[in-house]
């Protein structure tokens, strides 16, 4: 018999753990991108596109799971500030293909660097088993909304 009140602890032990984590993964990002007046989807989108140049728009929506309209505001600012250029697709003059410029992979780098360090420590502090656990419990979450790239997991 499933004590119920011990799983509901658990799992609320789970999300807390969850939270203090997400907390920790992006705090200096976030006070980074806070200084030019920015969010979490401008990182997100200098990511993503910075692990695939040449994504398309439509390609970058379907991987944040965001609208045309959520994107266009921090898609401009990104550009504006010279930090992704936009170029129009050979095969379909409608289509554009996003890229990192030199200053956008420098700032990329740089938002992404804290959280890739601080995985390194974690995985490297508690050894390959723990870090596939991970891997698997994150895929598993990811997976829950549909949207996530099956090439990431």
């Amino acid at each position: 018999m499933i004590d119920h009140k011990t799983q509901d602890e658990r799992l609320h032990a789970a999300m807390e753990l969850f939270y203090y984590a997400y907390r920790a993964f992006t705090a200096q990002p976030d006070a980074l991108l806070a200084t030019r007046g920015w969010g979490r989807v401008h990182h997100r989108v200098l990511y993503f596109v910075g692990r695939e140049a040449g994504l398309s728009v439509n390609t970058l929506i379907a991987r944040l799971g965001v609208t045309k309209q959520a994107l266009h505001g921090p898609l401009r600012e990104l550009q504006e500030a010279g930090l992704i250029v936009a170029t129009v697709a050979e095969h379909d003059r409608r289509m554009r293909r996003l890229a990192l410029s030199a200053a956008g992979a420098a700032l990329e780098a740089e938002l992404s660097g804290a959280q890739r360090a601080l995985l390194a420590r974690v995985f490297d502090a508690h050894g390959a088993p723990a870090e596939q656990g991970w891997r698997a419990v994150m895929a598993a979450l990811a997976s829950a909304d549909g949207s996530a790239d099956p090439r990431e997991a």
